[in-house]
C-alpha cells in the first residue's frame, strides 16, 4: 500500500504498541483476525472493529482507521457475511461526513470492493452510499461537495462495473426520499433532491431517470398538498364572475399606492410557510433542471417521463395547485414541440373510449386550462384543438337522443364547458381570423341540442361565453338565451368544478411561470376598449430574500415584464349578482341524485 502505519493494536499474540508494520503484515494481521473467528477466537476481530471508532482528535488513531479500511479493500474475500456480520453492520453504518478526505476515500473504495467483489452486498453497498445524500445539520457547503462528489462517483463506478447496479438503485432511490414531516425536512428534501437531479442528467439516468421524476413530481405532489385552503388568499365568492383572478383578493389589503406582485401573494397567508417555501424552492430547482435539460438537447426525452409523472401523479389528484406547473413549465421552454405533445396527449385521453371517465374529464379539464393560459400557445393551434373538441361534441350530439341527463353524459358535458372555457379566453383572437372563426361552426348545434349543455356547465362561464359570442357575432344562440336564467346549483358545480391551472402564487415560481401565463385581467374579450389600460410603469419584480434564492431563479432564464396593465371592466358591475368566472375547472364525479334526469 506504499506507506507504513503505526498500530496501537497489533494483530499478534505479543502487541507491542507503535510498532510499525510493513503492509504485507498488515494485510496478513488483519486477514488472520477475520479467519480466526470462524475458530471460535474473536479476539483479535473484536480489536479490528474497535479500531473502526477511533477518537477524531487522536491523529494516529485516524491514520490507523484509513489503514485498515485500505486493507479490508484488499482482503473482502475473507469477509463472510455470517460470521462477520458486526464488520459488516459497522461499515455500512459509517457516514462520510464524519471523516476527513483520506479517510472517505479509503472508505468509499472499500463500499466498491464490497459491492463488486460480491453482489450479495450490492443492495447493501447502494444503500450505504444513498444515505451519505442527506447531509447533518449545520455542514458547510465545502463539506457537502466533498461528500457528494465521492458518492457520484462510487455509485457511476459501481454502474459501470456491475450492469445491474442501476437498476438496484432506483427503488433505493425512491424509498430513501426523506419524510416530510422529519425533522430538518426542508434542507434534508432540497439537498436529496437536488442529488436526485445530478443522478437524472448523468450517464445513470437512462435507467434511473424515470423513477428520480416519479418521486420528485410525487413529492411535490404531496407537498402540494399539504398546503391546505386556509393557506392560500381565498377569492370573494361574492364578487362577479370573471372579475378577479387571486390577484384581486390582495387588492383590498394593500395602501394607495403600493405595488401589485403576483408572486407575493403568500406573504399574505395565515400559516403554511415553511412547506409553501419548501415546495417553492423544489419547484425552481426542477424548473432549473428542465432549462438545464434543453439547454443540452434532453428536453424532449425527459418530457415524455415527465408526462407520465404528470399521469400518475397529478391528474387525477383533487386540490392541486402548483406541482402541475412542471408540466407548464416544460411546454414553454418548447412550445412548437412539447408544448403541442401535452394539449394532444390531454386530448388523446379525452378522445379515448378505453380511457376510464375519470380520466377523461381530468384530461379536457387541463386541456381547457393550458389552452386558455398558455400565452405561447399561437391561435392557430388553439383554434386546431377547439375544432377537434367541437367536432367530437358535435358528433356526440347527432348520435343521442337523450334529453339533458348529467350522469350519464358527463364526459360530454366537460368536453362543451371546456370548449366555453377556452373561447372565453381566446374568442377574440379566434374571431380576428375568419378561417379560424369557420372551424367553430357546429358550436351553435351543440349548445342548443336536447342535452342543452348551457344549463350543465357553470353559469360564470355559461354567461362570460354568452356575453363574447353576442358582442363578437359568433352565432345567435346569445340572443335567445336569458342571463336571468343562469344560477349557481349543484347541478353545475358537480359539472363545472375548478381548473387546473390557477395562478400560481409560490413567489419564486411565479417569476418563472407568470410571462408565459394568461391571467384573466391581462385577456382582451370581444368587448374590450383598447383604450380602458391603466400602466404602471414603476411595476418591479420582488428581490430574492436570499443569495441562494436569487441563484435558482437567475439560473433559469426566462423574460419579465417590465410594465403592469391592468384593464378596466365596466361590465363587472353589471354582473356582481353572479359567482366569479372559476380559475379553475374540475370536473366533479358525483352530481347529487336530486339533480339527475
Amino acid at each position: 500500500m506504499g506507506a507504513q502505519a503505526v498500530l496501537s493494536v497489533p494483530f499478534c499474540s505479543n502487541p507491542v504498541e507503535n510498532t510499525e508494520y510493513s503492509d504485507t503484515q498488515l494485510v496478513h494481521a488483519v486477514r488472520k483476525a477475520l479467519a480466526s473467528v470462524q475458530n471460535g477466537d474473536t479476539d483479535h476481530y473484536t480489536q479490528l472493529i474497535g479500531m473502526m471508532y477511533p477518537k477524531y482528535s487522536d491523529f494516529d488513531a485516524v491514520v490507523q482507521l484509513e489503514t485498515l479500511l485500505k486493507v479490508l479493500s484488499g482482503s473482502v474475500a475473507c469477509i463472510d457475511v455470517v460470521h462477520h456480520r458486526d464488520l459488516l453492520s459497522t461499515i455500512f453504518t459509517m457516514s462520510l461526513w464524519n471523516h476527513r478526505p483520506n479517510v472517505m476515500d479509503a472508505l468509499v473504495d472499500l463500499i466498491i470492493s464490497l459491492a463488486v467483489t460480491s453482489g450479495k452486498y450490492l443492495d447493501l453497498c447502494l444503500n450505504m452510499l444513498v444515505s451519505n445524500f442527506i447531509p447533518p445539520p449545520s455542514v458547510t457547503d465545502e463539506k457537502k461537495e466533498e461528500v457528494h462528489l465521492r458518492v457520484h462517483e462510487a455509485l457511476h463506478k459501481i454502474s459501470y462495473l456491475i450492469p445491474l447496479a442501476p437498476s438496484k438503485l432506483a427503488p433505493i432511490l425512491a424509498q430513501r426520499m426523506p419524510k416530510i414531516h422529519i425533522k430538518d425536512s426542508f434542507i434534508v428534501t432540497l439537498t436529496y433532491v437536488d442529488n436526485l437531479l445530478k443522478l437524472e442528467n448523468s450517464p445513470l439516468g437512462k435507467v434511473v431517470g424515470s423513477m428520480i421524476f416519479m418521486v420528485v413530481m410525487e413529492r411535490l405532489r404531496d407537498l402540494d398538498l399539504e398546503i391546505g385552503s386556509d393557506d392560500i388568499l381565498q377569492d370573494d365568492s361574492n364578487r362577479g364572475m370573471f372579475d378577479m383572478e387571486l390577484e384581486y383578493a390582495v387588492e383590498s389589503t394593500m395602501n394607495e399606492g403600493d405595488e401589485f406582485q403576483l408572486g407575493a401573494l403568500y406573504q399574505y397567508t395565515s400559516h403554511g410557510n415553511v412547506v409553501s417555501d419548501l415546495l417553492d424552492k423544489l419547484m425552481v430547482r426542477s424548473f432549473k433542471h428542465l432549462k438545464f435539460c434543453q439547454n443540452s438537447g434532453r428536453l424532449d426525452e425527459v418530457f415524455e417521463i415527465l408526462f407520465e409523472s404528470f399521469e400518475n401523479y397529478i391528474l387525477n389528484t383533487c386540490k392541486t395547485k402548483f406541482s402541475q406547473f412542471l408540466m407548464f413549465y416544460a411546454c414553454s421552454l418548447d412550445p412548437e414541440n412539447c408544448g403541442v405533445k401535452f394539449a394532444s396527449k390531454l386530448l388523446e385521453i379525452y378522445l379515448s373510449s378505453n380511457t376510464t371517465r375519470l380520466n377523461r374529464m381530468s384530461a379536457v379539464s387541463y386541456l381547457a386550462s393550458y389552452l386558455s393560459r398558455g400565452k405561447f400557445l399561437p391561435p392557430s393551434f388553439v383554434a386546431s384543438m377547439l375544432k377537434r373538441l367541437v367536432d367530437e361534441c358535435a358528433e356526440y350530439c347527432r348520435t343521442c337522443n337523450d334529453g339533458m341527463k348529467p350522469k350519464a353524459h358527463q364526459v360530454f358535458y366537460s368536453g362543451c364547458q371546456a370548449i366555453l372555457y377556452v373561447l372565453c379566453f381566446r374568442m377574440r383572437s379566434i374571431l380576428d381570423i375568419p378561417r379560424f372563426q369557420s372551424l367553430l361552426t357546429p358550436l351553435e348545434s351543440i349548445l342548443c341540442h336536447k342535452l342543452n349543455p348551457l344549463m350543465v356547465c357553470l353559469p360564470s362561464v355559461v354567461s362570460e361565453f354568452l356575453k363574447q359570442a353576442k358582442t363578437g357575432g359568433l352565432f345567435v344562440v346569445s340572443e335567445a338565451f336569458n342571463f336571468d336564467d343562469l344560477q349557481e346549483s349543484e347541478l353545475s358545480r358537480a359539472f363545472g368544478g375548478f381548473e387546473r391551472l390557477d395562478p400560481c402564487l409560490l413567489k419564486k415560481s411565479s417569476s418563472l411561470i407568470s410571462p408565459h401565463f394568461n391571467l384573466w385581467s391581462e385577456v382582451k374579450t370581444t368587448y374590450y376598449d383598447d383604450d380602458e389600460v391603466v400602466v404602471n410603469e414603476d411595476a418591479e419584480t420582488e428581490t430574492a430574500e436570499t443569495e441562494e434564492d436569487c441563484d435558482d431563479v437567475d439560473d433559469v432564464e426566462h423574460d419579465k415584464e417590465e410594465m403592469s396593465i391592468t384593464p378596466k371592466y365596466s361590465f363587472m358591475r353589471e354582473t356582481e349578482r353572479l359567482l366569479k368566472m372559476p380559475s379553475r375547472i374540475r370536473p366533479s364525479t358525483s352530481p347529487p341524485e336530486s339533480f339527475l334526469i
